[in-house]
């Protein structure tokens, strides 16, 4: 199991937030201010240059310890307050399955987010507990069944761009 952390900023609707959800859950800890997310933590970043891949699996040379969502509008994200962190990774071409924006792809949810880099880095089951919180989440898991496993099996980083390519 990976440690996950969320950082919220408080700019959506607690009710339809999914990190909140996550939260009441115990399946992750909710930040409410940037100093309190750890260094050590590879964090989700829609904007980083590199993309996820299970050469940051956790147990393997430089692979992660935890992981962390942003939670926040894409104004906070494009004011660099995360910028300090080390290492940022996007995540590859997958749909979305929550109510909002389904069937639009890489527009997931947080908790989309954070079960799609679970099932990548090597923890399928970890990814599943996540989305079973939702009656929409384990149709996400099936809606990318194909290009999970791809991702999961991929090297590097360069090779789950080559295979995200194939779905662009």
């Amino acid at each position: 199991m990976i440690p996950l952390f969320a950082y919220r900023d408080n700019t959506c609707a607690p009710k339809r937030c999914t990190v909140v959800r996550l939260g009441r859950a115990g399946l992750l800890r909710v930040l409410d201010r940037p100093d309190q997310v750890p260094r050590s933590t590879l964090v989700l970043d829609p904007t980083a240059a590199q993309a996820l891949s299970p050469a940051d699996a956790p147990g393997r040379a430089g692979g992660v310890r935890s992981l962390t969502a942003l939670d926040c509008s894409w104004e906070v994200l494009d004011a660099g307050v995360f910028a300090a962190w080390r290492r940022h990774r996007a995540l590859p071409y997958l749909v979305a399955a929550n109510p909002t924006n389904y069937g639009r792809p890489l527009r997931l949810s947080s908790a989309e987010a954070l079960a799609a880099a679970c099932y990548i880095l090597g923890e399928p089951d970890q990814a599943r507990a996540l989305m079973d919180a939702f009656r929409w989440g384990p149709h996400f898991l099936v809606l990318n069944a194909e290009p999970l496993e791809r991702y999961a099996a991929a090297a590097d980083s360069a090779e789950v761009v080559a295979i995200q390519a194939d779905y662009l």
